[in-house]
């Protein structure tokens, strides 16, 4: 029975009924594992009821069954029920138990079954180990977790592979990679599984070099790579320059008959399609025999990264008309995808009717998709949804309030949060202080400010390079820079900040001297420092001190932006050097945008040179022909010169385009 197919296997046991052969333990405990693997609830409760009618209901290797079935179907509420009415439990039936919370992310309930197993008298042996382990790597206990491995010592369960392999990976997960290679190391007895927990150790923690380094001593070594090993390493080459090296892998695959195992396939079609290798992706995924939801995901997930919805949305309904139930990760990667709210509305249904709308990121990413087509409404109608007490779904939220300038109600939505008692994290955090710096108010932000310190919140230094940006734009320089001097640690965007504050408030000189400090600290400053500075200077009036900064940016091989360039023609025109700046217009190396050119007319303008005004109105004029606002500048700067045939030319040229000036407005009075 155990090699029929699952339908095949169900079948022939309603078969059995149907003939009147009365089953016995045997026939159930075979028969419960197709409920898991291949069925639902309604299928495996329904044999659960056959049990009890045919008297089986007390049956230790047949409720250890319908534990398993449970646990696996994710009711484990019911597996402990049966556990509890078990009147002779053994240690299967506690290593079912174990497992159980394990796989369904109950992990203290895990290590709380493991005591009491102790306390019941039941003898450890190898799967009980094995489980407990895994719980302490998904809980991150390193404690409880070395107490295992000493215990292990102890018993002399080290001898056993299955253990020795499980204490590796527990380390590994833990990302303890010396301790991970001396334990390998001292392995007396070392087989595929043991390898491949140390170069995935590696691979976890980024270290790809000597993931490699292992993989080769592992081939010297004559242990024969299989799809697991060729798997971890293969997650070092996502990137486009490491393409080559995933290629030579993919070769290795086929060379050894490894490419058949579909996880193996389904990694190698991620990689083509995020280095840009679409067509290659296609290929492997058409060539597929057999193909799992993670199949279809990996090549929806390159589209994804590629920036093509389109061919997303056609494959995930192709995906539904072959009858491949999409999963939470299918729904993950879609949502983004849609372009239409049409689209993002079926998604969501179909989320609700498989249930998948329970889950939380299913959840966030619908509050994301409704905020992007301006449905605010909507997304907070999806955040009442979710799980009151799970923080991701109010970062999200307050996310989506603060991008979209409602800044008030996320205010009102952290103010919620505290009071059902809900502890933020440094995301929620990070939202409140986007959404003050949007609605201005320094009592808000000193209130805000109290909570992150009483929070201890004030030592991530994300959080303080954000407040300092608040209190800057809020009016209180002073108290941004106290921020910033008694910021334990600083980085690149600390040093950036303060100094976009000094531009803020027009203290070019303030913000100079501390771009000096910022050197001498030896911090490199990057492309947003240089921004900020040229823009306070051209804001100060401060030209050579400009260009002086301008030239450094160069010299320390910091390419200039489209930004930079537009801050020096401001700098220059702003002074008057109106030739200087159309220099630098005349010279760029891509196309000059219209607010560097209106710039510059503008300055045009205010200084009265027409020469240079009518250059950059002609590369306005080929450039951006419909900007009504340089027809209107260069009109005001032939009238102010008394030139009014060319002003009344200007005049119909808008005319003939039909180009109107924008309305001024005032905020004072009807």
């Amino acid at each position: 029975m155990q090699n029929e197919r699952f339908f095949d296997g169900f079948e022939m046991f309603r078969e059995m009924l149907r003939n009147e052969v009365k089953p016995n333990s045997v026939t159930f405990v075979s028969t419960v594992p197709h409920c898991e693997n291949y069925f639902d609830i309604c299928y495996g409760g329904s044999l659960h009821c056959c049990v009890i009618k045919h008297g089986f209901g007390s049956q230790v290797s047949v409720l250890t069954a319908l534990m398993s079935m449970y646990a696996k179907l994710g009711e484990i509420s019911l597996s402990e029920i049966l556990f509890d009415h078990m009147l002779n439990k053994t240690p299967l039936s506690w290593n079912v138990m174990i497992s159980g919370y394990v796989n369904n992310g109950l992990r203290e309930e895990s290590l709380v079954a493991f005591r009491e197993m102790q306390l019941e008298g039941f003898s450890l042996d190898v799967v009980s180990i094995v489980c407990i382990l895994s719980a302490c790597s998904n809980l991150g206990d390193i404690l409880l977790g070395e107490s295992i491995h000493a215990f292990v010592v102890r018993r002399s369960f080290e001898t056993n592979i299955d253990v020795s392999n499980a204490v590796l990976a527990f380390y590994s997960d833990c990302r303890l990679l010396s301790t991970c290679f001396r334990l390998f190391e001292r392995m007396a007895t070392k087989n595929t599984v043991s390898w491949n927990t140390l170069i995935s150790a590696y691979v976890h923690c980024g270290q790809k070099e000597k993931a490699n380094m292992i993989l080769h001593q592992m081939q010297k070594a004559g242990v024969k790579l299989d799809s697991v090993t060729l798997l971890s390493i293969l997650s070092c080459y996502t990137e486009s320059e490491d393409f080559r090296q995933g290629k030579i892998l993919h070769g290795f695959a086929i060379k050894t008959g490894c490419d058949s195992d579909v996880s193996l396939t389904n990694a190698l079609i991620f990689l083509y399609c995020k280095c840009g290798e679409l067509d290659a992706g296609l290929v492997l995924f058409d060539i597929m025999p057999e193909r799992s939801v993670a199949s279809w995901n990996s090549l929806m997930t390159g589209f994804r990264h590629q920036n093509l919805p389109k061919n997303g949305l056609v494959l995930f309904s192709q995906m539904m008309n072959e009858n491949q139930r999409p999963n939470q990760v299918s729904i993950l990667n879609i949502l983004p995808m849609c372009r239409l709210l049409s689209q993002g509305n079926s998604i969501h249904a179909f989320a609700l009717r498989t249930g998948m709308i329970k889950e939380t990121p299913v959840l966030t990413s619908l509050i994301f998709m409704y905020a992007r087509f301006g449905k605010i409404s909507l997304s907070l109608l999806v955040f009442q949804m979710g799980k009151r007490r799970d923080i991701s779904l109010w970062n999200a939220i307050m996310n989506v309030l603060a991008e979209t300038k409602n800044a008030e109600q996320a205010v009102a939505v952290f103010r919620e949060l505290l009071q059902i008692s809900l502890e933020p994290d440094s995301v929620t955090v990070l939202s409140l202080i986007s959404s003050c710096v949007l609605v201005k108010r320094l009592n808000l932000a000193d209130s805000v400010m109290a909570y992150i310190i009483r929070k201890g919140f004030d030592k991530d230094v994300v959080i303080g390079n954000a407040l300092i940006d608040l209190y800057a734009r809020c009016g209180s320089i002073m108290v941004a820079r106290l921020l910033f001097d008694y910021m334990l640690e600083k980085d690149a965007i600390s040093w950036s900040v303060m100094i976009n504050g000094y531009r803020l408030h027009g203290n070019a000189r303030g913000a100079l001297e501390l771009f000096s400090r910022m050197q001498l600290s030896g911090m490199n400053p990057d492309a947003i420092t240089y921004s900020s500075l040229l823009s306070a200077c051209g804001h100060g009036g401060l030209v050579e001190e400009g260009q002086r900064v301008f030239n450094s940016m160069v010299e320390d091989g910091e390419s200039p932006r489209t930004d930079h360039y537009a801050c020096m023609v401001d700098l220059l025109a702003r002074a008057g050097h109106l030739h200087e700046a159309y220099d630098i217009v005349d010279r760029l190396p891509f196309k000059p945008s219209v607010g560097m050119l209106q710039s510059l007319l503008g300055a045009c303008k205010m200084y009265g040179n027409v020469e240079i005004g009518e250059r950059i109105f002609q590369v306005l004029f080929k450039t951006y022909p419909q900007n009504s606002e340089s027809y209107v500048t260069l009109h005001s700067i032939y009238a102010a010169a008394g030139n009014w045939e060319d002003a009344n030319t200007v005049r119909s040229l808008m005319e003939g385009r039909k180009l109107r000036k924008v309305p001024g407005f005032s905020l004072v009075g009807d």
